[in-house]
């Protein structure tokens, strides 16, 4: 069993990112910049958002993170993504998802100008890499390419089976994984809450894809000698183990699962530094306008 090291690799990236940015100052271009709009207090968003403006600095892009209360109406809101997409400076730009319930985050997403979403939920950059044109991946199944591609895990032919339907990670992943490319050319299945024989299904996979947002879900029984097993899942819970009194758990009961598996993610240090860095390359190609 071989641990997938997303720390390791995201630093990695991270250091050839700083160089390109080194490069492209050097010779007189613009430093890359990528705004975030955060919506209320969210803890989790704030970590998050934090984490992309401190990833910023280290790799040399300029950031600016835009702040509204939870009360911003839907008209406000859309004001902003519209100047942010009039702003020549910026080069791309993320609304912090979810968004209060008052406002339509489909609305907010297909507002943004598409050659500046560098989260990739725009129906165009969907549209695109549906189809495999050049376009803005989401950063988490980018990120989930990048490890399998560092890692030289063989995807051709092979049977992969991706656990959830989500816009953000399910549908994008299995659409990446059946492309004529490396990685990819898998025979896909897609499983989620309403799937018969999950596990029957699982049993049959080369790899496994685990993006259903449900703690250790996938268990050893469901799972054959030699799977790769990537787990998107952090879900917190509650945990008297840990100072902060919660524990990130991903949809793989690791401690189980691990020892049958050829490759497989842990959960934190897998999938997670890998989203944050595919945001700052998706944010470096726009600089670049190198995709549209």
């Amino acid at each position: 069993m071989q641990l997938i090291d997303g720390k390791t690799i995201a630093a990695q990236i991270k250091r050839e990112i700083a160089e390109e940015v080194q490069q492209i100052i050097a010779r007189g271009g613009k430093r890359p910049h990528l705004a975030a709009i955060l919506v209320g207090h969210d803890g989790g968003s704030e970590t998050y958002v934090a984490s992309k403006v401190k990833t910023c600095e280290e790799v040399g892009f300029k950031s600016s993170l835009i702040r509204y209360e939870s009360d911003v109406t839907e008209e406000e809101l859309l004001k902003k993504v519209l100047e942010l997409n009039n702003d020549a400076d910026v080069d791309g730009f993320i609304v912090q998802l979810p968004l209060p319930k008052h406002i339509s985050e489909q609305k907010i997403i297909e507002t943004i100008d598409y050659r500046k979403d560098v989260d990739g939920f725009h129906p165009i950059n969907a549209g695109r890499m549906s189809i495999g044109l050049p376009c803005f991946v989401s950063a988490t199944p980018a990120g989930i390419l990048e490890l399998l591609k560092r890692y030289n895990i063989e995807t051709s032919g092979k049977h992969c089976v991706v656990l959830g339907r989500s816009n953000i990670v399910g549908k994008p992943m299995a659409s990446l994984m059946m492309q004529k490319n490396y990685p990819g050319d898998c025979t896909v299945t897609v499983c989620h809450s309403r799937t018969k024989n999950i596990k029957e299904i699982c049993l049959q996979a080369d790899i496994i894809i685990a993006a259903l947002g449900s703690p250790e879900f996938l268990t050893a029984d469901m799972v054959r000698e030699g799977v790769v097993v990537v787990d998107v899942g952090t879900t917190r819970v509650p945990s008297s183990e840990t100072r902060s009194g919660f524990k990130l758990k991903g949809d793989v009961k690791f401690d189980e699962v691990a020892s049958k598996c050829s490759y497989i993610t842990p959960v934190p240090g897998g999938v997670g530094p890998m989203t944050i860095i595919s945001l700052m390359r998706n944010t470096l190609l726009a600089g670049k306008k190198t995709i549209y």
